[in-house]
């Protein structure tokens, strides 16, 4: 597993220890982790371009915002995840995938915290419903 921590890993680590809330980025099968002090990168796809990454190559990741008390994920589904064209199926995998691993890699940086989807990306599980 590669772990980057913008700026640096004694940054990122300071703030983990006064409990300052993180983005998070992580690769879909798990093997990459970007991590910074969310002031220090403001939004994900801003994150990616300061560890010279493309910001296009967002949808690669699965997006956290992170502090002890737990891990907001950012819930939007590319469209074309795996290759599956069928919108419920593909969300349906996203989630399963995401709930894999995110709780594993969030574990590797010292997290044993819940994921939760906040309600305004929900509308995706709503959409399914009906």
């Amino acid at each position: 597993m590669n772990i980057t921590y913008y700026p640096d890993g004694e940054t990122v680590k300071t703030a983990m220890e006064q409990d300052e809330p993180l983005l998070v980025l992580i690769s879909f099968d798990g093997e990459q982790i970007i991590a910074s002090q969310i002031d220090d990168a403001v939004e994900h796809h801003i994150l990616l371009r300061k560890v010279d990454l493309p910001d296009t190559d967002i949808d690669k990741y699965f997006r956290i915002v992170l502090d002890r008390s737990g891990a907001d994920w950012t819930f939007v589904c590319p469209p074309d995840y795996s290759g599956i064209t069928r919108k419920d199926k593909r969300i349906e995998r996203f989630f399963k995938d995401g709930m894999t691993v995110i709780p594993k890699a969030l574990n590797e940086i010292g997290y044993d915290v819940e994921v939760e989807i906040p309600k305004r990306y929900r509308r995706h599980f709503d959409m399914m419903g009906d």
